[in-house]
């Protein structure tokens, strides 16, 4: 805005050369409305919430080993707390949990890409995206219950999970592919 005001002088430049006035370009005369939304084309976000989000995550990235049984050396109290040997750290779950918040927007952001834009296949992904998250939940709930033996059903259910999604998303992709060629092809 200075860089404006300085550029757009509403008095003539005086110059003791032959050389010609600068004039303001026509794009700075034209004040453009202040909103709170980023603009991205197709998306409207709000930046308070991105930029909480951006800062919890690095926050949680940058805490460095804290698991429960350090919180109390930490907060300088002396309450008991045990965990087994394989819990993860707090900057581990931070990872963990975005990377399903991730996912879980990548397929809205699939499933809208493909409403806005009238290809229909784009849906398709979006469902191919699903039995990933479904092993993304599975990875967390063995975890959260501290890799328990009775749960490794559910290193299975992970892994079958991920070789079904992985199916899906190729066969969702190769569905774009085609209806991609097709619309190319009119042209």
């Amino acid at each position: 805005m200075a860089n404006a005001t300085l550029l757009c002088s509403p008095l003539p430049i005086q110059t003791n050369s032959s050389l010609p006035t600068l004039r303001c370009p026509e794009f700075l005369k034209k004040p453009r409305p202040l909103t709170g939304n980023l603009s991205i084309p197709s998306l409207n976000w709000k930046p308070k919430p991105v930029i909480g989000i951006v800062g919890s995550a690095l926050a949680l990235a940058l805490a460095g080993s804290a698991s429960a049984s350090e919180l109390p050396l930490l907060l300088g109290t002396s309450l008991p707390l045990s965990e087994p040997a394989n819990a993860l750290s707090l900057p581990t779950w931070a990872i963990h949990v975005s990377s399903v918040v991730e996912w879980i927007t990548a397929m809205a952001l699939v499933w809208q890409y493909g409403e806005k834009s009238g290809f229909e296949s784009w849906k398709g992904l979006s469902w191919g995206m699903v039995p990933l998250l479904g092993g993304a939940f599975c990875a967390c709930t063995w975890h959260f219950f501290y890799n328990s033996e009775s749960l490794e059903v559910l290193v299975a259910l992970q892994a079958a999970l991920t070789v079904i999604g992985n199916a899906t998303m190729c066969y969702a992709a190769f569905r774009i592919c085609k209806v991609t060629d097709k619309n190319s092809q009119k042209l």
